[in-house]
């Protein structure tokens, strides 16, 4: 490197030999070497590509998780650019206080279950995650049979189909009750993972179900509601047989019923009371459990486009950290060799 003598006008090399002193045919040797090597060190620096920073131990476990895109010298790294909660998995819950306090109610005296909500419901395997212990569920052998030949990346859910009833994912859910002139109408459940767009209805006018010849099974089936004091109760009939009940593959069959008892406890949490009776899958019907915790106030559902394989986050140009290895955000990827 160049610099300028602090007492002379002569430029001095790195090497110290002066320029403004005597010289012989060893100083110029030198000071040849010296300009030939130095000439050589820029212009390696002019070729050689930016190195990334290092990383801090788990500062990057998404990017570790499947973002193999080059990141442009000069601009910043997903990890900086997105505000925290959108760089990983980040679902905030109401605490203490706040959790604690007392049930919100609605202009009728029923109790606001709005939420938003998280859990309450199934997710990776409806046996455990209801309460009961290995092998309680009471499945038939054809059914037992095939939950057990079924493979977590073959499930619907995965793929943008409706994950239905019991099944919650680590995403925010909520019930919006509509009110009409005529009072309470319908209830809708609203996820914040799209499920392909669709919102579950629940009929609280005092409709019956359809005469069962002229139910079309459907993903959601047909839901009627009513309240029993603080505790609405959701009788639901006419469902497919498409969607899993869990990752783990436990399935059902047309003749599936279920009775959902909603009871929220205090402003942080709410009971689901679960009846489960499918005489096609199940040797009897069983009572399972399942609990929701509630956001902090002011919290909403965020947008979610269910595109194939769950890329949550591309319409926004938020890197889908598990793209192309066929699993859900609430599936933990294989570990990287």
């Amino acid at each position: 490197m160049y610099k300028e003598s602090a007492h002379d006008s002569g430029l001095t090399l790195g090497c110290g030999v002066n320029w403004t002193g005597g010289v012989n045919l060893r100083s110029i040797v030198i000071a040849m070497a010296a300009v030939a090597v130095l000439a050589m060190m820029l212009a390696g620096q002019g070729r050689a590509p930016a190195q990334a920073p290092a990383q801090a131990p788990g500062q990057a476990a998404g990017q570790a998780a499947g973002q193999a895109a080059a990141q442009t010298p000069g601009q910043p790294s997903e990890q900086e650019r997105l505000p925290a909660r959108l760089a990983g998995e980040f679902t905030p819950l109401a605490t203490g206080e706040i959790a604690n306090g007392p049930v919100p109610r609605l202009a009728d005296g029923h109790p606001d279950l709005s939420g938003p909500w998280v859990g309450g419901g199934s997710n990776q395997d409806i046996e455990r995650n209801g309460g009961l212990k290995p092998g309680e569920l009471p499945l038939l052998p054809w059914a037992r049979q095939l939950r057990d030949s079924r493979k977590e990346e073959d499930e619907p859910y995965l793929y943008c189909t409706p994950m239905s009833v019991p099944r919650v994912n680590p995403y925010p859910w909520r019930f919006v009750q509509s009110v009409t002139a005529q009072g309470m109408s319908t209830i809708y459940v609203v996820h914040e993972n799209g499920d392909a767009g669709r919102n579950r209805q629940i009929f609280m006018d005092g409709r019956p179900h359809p005469p069962a010849d002229e139910l079309l099974p459907t993903w959601w089936g047909h839901s009627i509601g009513r309240w029993e004091g603080d505790t609405l109760v959701i009788d639901t009939v006419g469902y497919n047989d498409k969607f899993w009940f869990d990752s783990r593959g436990t399935p059902h069959t047309t003749q599936l019923h279920t009775i959902e008892r909603w009871t929220r406890m205090n402003y942080g949490t709410m009971i689901n009371e679960f009846t489960l009776d499918d005489p096609g899958a199940l040797s009897h019907p069983v009572q399972l459990k399942f609990t929701a915790h509630v956001q902090p106030p002011g919290s909403e559902l965020m947008e979610f486009i269910c595109t194939e394989n769950n890329q949550y986050g591309i319409a926004a140009d938020i890197p889908y950290v598990y793209r192309d290895k066929g699993y859900g955000l609430e599936v933990q990827p294989p570990p990287q060799k």
